[in-house]
């Protein structure tokens, strides 16, 4: 078979795994806090002596770690992380990591997700407030205060750069290394009544899709032209009967 399908159909394969991830970018585009995936393609060479054939490999992903927008909500329950740090809360037992500081209060006290998990302080406990002691002050540190009471604290955390991310519930993440508690709050913190939206850029997005089907068509005709050239080779230069 010629080089010239192994490279078209290859490149499909990458540009289906590339239109999947568009599509679920732009899905969350107002999710809060939802981090968009990203695939890395590479060209790979194959070692075989007597015929190397180039082609394009299905591409890794990866999650964004771009800030999304920062959106005013005035409500209390409501953090916008700023700077490279990340919330942390309790998943099925499960320590995940989120953008996402849309909170609220259970009647018992317990701070919450809007999903019902508890929100962690930089311990990995859960966060409990007195529920009749009034709207919560938070400050850019996390700690939060009640008719000037000390509560708790809002764990941040700091999560390696080299870090591989799983996505995971409520736009949440699981790093493959442990995440560190953030002391430092001099460019991180969190700021009470905003959210964060999405880092999903949708006109970016829709321009990646115009791309890929574009890059698409291009691979079929590609394709179909290696075709016939087997075909006619094949036909021409056979053995005859």
């Amino acid at each position: 078979m010629q080089g010239g399908i192994y490279v078209g159909l290859s490149g499909q394969i990458a540009l289906q795994q590339r239109l999947e991830t568009i599509a679920h970018n732009v899905a969350n585009a107002s999710t809060a806090g939802f981090r968009a995936e990203e695939v890395k393609f590479e060209t790979v060479l194959s070692r075989v002596p007597t015929n190397p054939v180039a082609f394009s490999s299905a591409g890794s992903t990866y999650l964004s770690r771009n800030t999304g927008d920062i959106v005013r909500t005035d409500d209390p329950f409501d953090v916008a992380v700023q700077g490279d740090v990340w919330l942390s809360i309790d998943v099925g037992g499960k320590q995940v990591y989120t953008r996402d500081g849309r909170m609220m209060m259970s009647p018992n006290g317990d701070v919450q997700t809007l999903s019902g998990h508890s929100v962690l302080d930089v311990g990995g406990a859960p966060i409990v407030l007195n529920p009749s002691g009034g709207v919560p002050q938070i400050s850019r540190d996390g700690t939060i205060t009640q008719n000037g009471q000390q509560l708790g604290a809002i764990g941040l955390h700091r999560i390696e750069e080299g870090a591989k991310l799983t996505r995971a519930e409520n736009s949440g993440v699981i790093p493959d290394r442990p995440a560190v508690p953030a002391l430092d709050f001099s460019n991180v913190g969190v700021l009470q009544g905003y959210t964060e939206r999405g880092n999903v850029n949708p006109v970016m997005e829709i321009t990646r899709l115009i791309d890929v089907h574009r890059s698409f068509d291009a691979l079929s005709g590609a394709m179909d032209t290696a075709d016939g050239t087997l075909r006619t080779a094949i036909r021409e230069l056979g053995p005859s009967a």
